[in-house]
């Protein structure tokens, strides 16, 4: 799905064939003309060896933890869990009925034990967006949400065409009509909310991609000066598109060459579903690269020195890992589901954080 899931390559140069084709060279847009630099953050403590007695006692914050939510949010995992010990750790958590928070620390830190990924890595933020969308094309709404190719490989096994080409091809199969920049969001989060002028409310659902990899435009647009080093949120980025609306922004939405196709069905006011099949849950819920991480599995994040202006200053918690994304790739990469619409969004666009993961192993006893 994934929006999971927030990567640029040589791509400079394009970019200044796009500032050359203007008829003059575009203004450096300032979303924040002021901005406040973030406080410094102290060095992270290396990853050290987990210590004798209670070895949760190495997880940075776990005294803090609401456990009886992060213990919610493993027994909502569970349905995928099917491989022992965890499948027989999942059927003794739904077994415990309802619990406190003393209870549910207890089962915790008597069924699994932390282990930390040698690397450190990054924590990014996705969230389930909701964007305005038109039934004809008008007005702001020029870039039509396409559907699935009949000719597109189900199982992805070969790149198809890339974002260029397939945006000159004709749109009569158009589901429906978005603002060129909400439908680029909408394509790096993979599934959002779109409602209608009458009102009606559809959700929009990831149906594939072209198979090309994933490029941010952050990184581009802070090595050419659109946007300060620290000023490439989310928010910053569809700020400028939406002023640059027109050849300029599509020539660098272009310098991402993957293209993801969608289908609509009636929206039912629940969380969007992860890759595991599985409701996600706000706050609780990460894509991960499954290469590495199973779904289901546990994971207690430590993210701290925040790379972005207004960002929160940490996330330690327990989470589950029941999504992937196109970007997310490594062991020590994790992308947190933070929930639906513009708060959970302006929240996970600013999330860039240095990541210090474990995953919880279950005991067989």
């Amino acid at each position: 799905m994934r929006f999971a899931r927030w990567r640029a390559l040589g791509l400079i140069c394009a970019l200044g064939l796009l500032t050359a084709c203007a008829s003059e060279a575009p203004p450096t847009i300032q979303v924040n003309p002021t901005p406040v630099a973030p406080a410094p953050s102290p060095a992270p403590p290396p990853i050290s060896a987990v210590p004798r007695g209670n070895p949760f006692a190495a997880l940075p914050g776990w005294n803090l933890e609401d456990h009886a939510a992060a213990l919610a949010a493993f027994r909502a995992g569970c349905a995928h869990v099917k491989v022992p010990p965890m499948a027989g750790v999942c059927a003794r958590a739904l077994a415990l009925g309802p619990v406190d928070e003393a209870r549910s620390r207890a089962f915790l830190e008597s069924w699994f034990r932390p282990e930390p990924v040698a690397t450190q890595g990054l924590l990014t933020g996705y969230f389930s967006p909701a964007y305005e969308a038109r039934s004809t094309p008008g007005g702001e709404f020029t870039a039509p949400l396409r559907p699935r190719p009949i000719d597109l490989h189900r199982d992805g096994s070969s790149q198809y065409a890339d974002r260029r080409e397939i945006e000159d091809r004709p749109s009569s199969d158009a589901l429906t009509w978005m603002r060129p920049e909400d439908l680029f969001f909408l394509q790096v989060q993979g599934s959002g909310t779109l409602t209608f002028q009458n009102g009606q409310r559809v959700t929009a659902v990831s149906d594939g991609s072209n198979g090309a990899p994933f490029v941010a435009l952050s990184t581009i647009m802070r090595q050419n000066g659109l946007l300060a080093d620290n000023d490439t949120s989310a928010e910053s980025i569809r700020a400028w598109l939406a002023a640059h609306r027109g050849d300029q922004a599509k020539s660098l939405m272009d310098l991402n060459p993957r293209y993801v196709f969608f289908r609509l069905r009636p929206d039912d006011g629940r969380e969007p579903m992860g890759s595991a099949g599985i409701p996600l849950v706000p706050g609780r819920s990460v894509a991960v690269d499954p290469t590495w991480h199973p779904f289901g599995e546990l994971i207690w994040l430590d993210a701290d020195a925040p790379r972005l202006l207004g960002a929160f200053p940490s996330y330690r918690r327990l989470v589950v890992a029941l999504d992937t994304g196109g970007a997310i790739k490594g062991d020590a990469r994790a992308d947190l589901y933070l929930g639906r619409g513009p708060l959970a969004g302006l929240e996970a666009g600013r999330v860039r954080h240095q990541l210090r993961l474990y995953r919880l192993t279950p005991i067989e006893q």
